[in-house]
């Protein structure tokens, strides 16, 4: 299991606006250049296990212990998970606790917008999609960790019904663009890629930390 990534801080504890953001590995790198770029230095990003994809009923009481440890420390606490296959069990703990989540099932329909997401799903249901992060993962991720590179004939199992592999980029990477194409033959899946920069995610990070910056000014 890969270790959480450390918080990053840059104010100190109780400062007014304080906003802490618990996220899914997955999206941490993407997170702090948001914090960086745009010096929101009252964001602080916790992130749990991206690996907990392959696992997702850790993911509810993970979250609901980061938001208890949490508690005093930060004026408000936002959550960056989808659903993520919780099957609205962490929906069920962010209402007991309180506290507020990106919308949307999982990270590519808030990359690409609900709508952009909708009609990529329904010009073709079988498709398999990646981020940056499973991009840069891809080999660790989905090889090794469905046991692909020592039992090869697992993949038509796992993807004989996927048509089609969709890269929605956060980035413009050409090397990332060549790893998602070779990904795509690996799998022998057709190869489309999608642009979306940052997404939702950027939009819903960015809304919440222009608030609570009016707020403490």
């Amino acid at each position: 299991m890969a270790a959480p990534a450390k918080a990053v801080d840059a104010l100190p504890a109780g400062t007014p606006g304080r906003t802490l953001l618990i996220a899914c590995g997955a999206l941490a790198r993407e997170i702090v250049e948001l914090i960086r770029v745009n010096d929101w230095q009252h964001l602080t990003v916790s992130c749990l296990p991206a690996s907990w994809h392959n696992t997702p009923a850790k993911i509810p009481e993970g979250v609901r212990k980061r938001i208890r440890d949490a508690r005093g420390r930060y004026d408000r606490i936002l959550v960056l998970y989808g659903d993520c296959g919780t099957g609205g069990l962490l929906d069920q703990v962010l209402a007991e606790e309180g506290v507020e989540r990106i919308d949307g099932p999982h990270c590519y329909a808030f990359y690409a917008g609900g709508e952009v997401f909708e009609a990529l799903a329904e010009a073709e249901v079988g498709t398999f999609y990646l981020t940056d992060y499973l991009v840069r993962h891809f080999e660790r991720l989905i090889v090794q960790g469905l046991g692909i590179d020592r039992h090869p004939e697992l993949l038509p199992l796992y993807f004989g019904n996927y048509r089609k592999l969709v890269y929605l980029a956060q980035a413009a990477d050409a090397e990332l663009d060549a790893g998602a194409k070779a990904a795509a033959e690996r799998l022998g899946l057709a190869f489309e890629r999608h642009f979306t920069g940052y997404g939702g995610l950027g939009d819903f990070i960015a809304g919440h930390a222009q608030g609570a910056a009016a707020w403490r000014s």
